[in-house]
């Protein structure tokens, strides 16, 4: 694979979500990432959490497997693994024996709790981890109980991301004269990571403690999705004063004084109501037709089938197709580098 990480190369140890997820960032950007997988257990082919890979079958309960995994590891840049804390020493591949044989080595060590910590060896997922951090707590409408936004906050925004950020930080050190080290990526600190600009917010009495009352969080009304005449769904997000005055210029909402105060939060339940019964007039092509490409800050909900065949996605080619299957593209683009196109693991 070409891009920017082309010459890197990554042993991953086979698991499930964020794991994969950061060997499919790195493999995207060009490193050669093979994966260890157990007798019988290969990774599906047909998923993008698995493309461009190289698959190598391994039996880790016995001592030729281990021996191969520890002679992988030793020509490798990195490595990625996301058991339970103490299984891969228990496995004689811990980070002191493999860093031992390569003081390169970026181990990269992807879990929910973090290697250590009161809950580091107990079980977990997702909404488990975001629950620790404050993230779900945030999520959902008010008065309601708090909705998981599925697994993308946790496994993959403060899980895999994270962790692909680590690894190429520590390998940069690594390729300009550092030792190798250990990668510590936990979902719960990611997770409170990826709330920091909630959290200052909340520091300096911006944010209530609670769910659905805010600017971001579907208290607004300028900040929200609604339904339409043909129960599809648009997303209007107008916080700035031009972009909510175009809003209601647009939506005929100019003579209407209530609508003047925008950011009083008392205001904000009538004027949800408002739009609410507003949006409900038009179907979803025809407020598109009125709205989409303006600086109102709209764009309609759109599903997993119809995300892929929007204009503008066509255009920039968010989704790709691999091995016959729309994937979604390798991000982020650069101006020079020229990435292969990703492909079904061989």
């Amino acid at each position: 694979m070409a891009g920017p990480l082309t010459g890197i190369n990554i042993v991953e140890f086979a698991g499930i979500g964020p794991g994969p997820f950061c060997g499919m960032m790195l493999a995207d950007q060009g490193a050669t990432v093979t994966v260890l997988h157990r007798p019988g257990q290969a990774p599906d082919p047909r998923l993008a959490l698995s493309r461009s890979r190289k698959l190598v079958e391994i039996d880790l309960k016995s001592d030729d497997g281990i021996a191969t995994a520890r002679n992988l590891v030793k020509n490798a840049d990195g490595l990625i693994e996301g058991f339970r804390p103490g299984v891969m020493e228990r496995l004689g591949l811990g980070p002191d024996v493999l860093l031992s044989d390569n003081p390169k080595l970026v181990y990269g060590r992807m879990t929910g709790w973090g290697q250590y910590g009161p809950l580091s060896a107990a079980a977990g997922h997702d909404i488990n981890y975001i629950s620790l951090s404050g993230a779900l707590h945030a999520f959902g409408r008010a008065g309601e109980k708090p909705t998981p936004p599925i697994n993308m906050v946790g496994d993959f925004g403060g899980g895999g991301m994270v962790l692909a950020l680590g690894m190429v930080s520590a390998l940069l050190h690594a390729k300009t004269g550092g030792p190798g080290q250990v990668v510590d990526c936990a979902m719960t600190d990611g997770s409170a990571a990826l709330m920091a600009m909630i959290y200052d917010l909340h520091n300096t009495g911006r944010w209530r403690d609670d769910r659905g009352v805010n600017l971001l969080d579907t208290g607004a009304h300028f900040y929200d999705t609604y339904e339409t005449a043909d129960g599809k769904f648009i997303s209007i997000g107008s916080i700035e004063p031009q972009f909510y005055a175009k809003l209601r210029q647009v939506a005929g909402l100019v003579e209407d004084s209530d609508f003047d105060a925008q950011m009083d939060p008392k205001q904000w339940p009538v004027l949800k109501e408002k739009l609410t019964a507003l949006f409900k007039t038009k179907t979803r092509a025809q407020w598109c037709e009125l709205m989409e490409g303006t600086d109102i800050c709209f764009a309609p909900v759109l599903s997993l089938t119809e995300a892929k065949s929007h204009p503008h996605n066509v255009e920039r080619e968010t989704f790709v197709d691999v091995g016959g299957l729309p994937q979604p593209a390798p991000v982020p683009r650069y101006s020079v580098t020229v990435s292969d196109p990703p492909k079904r693991p061989t």
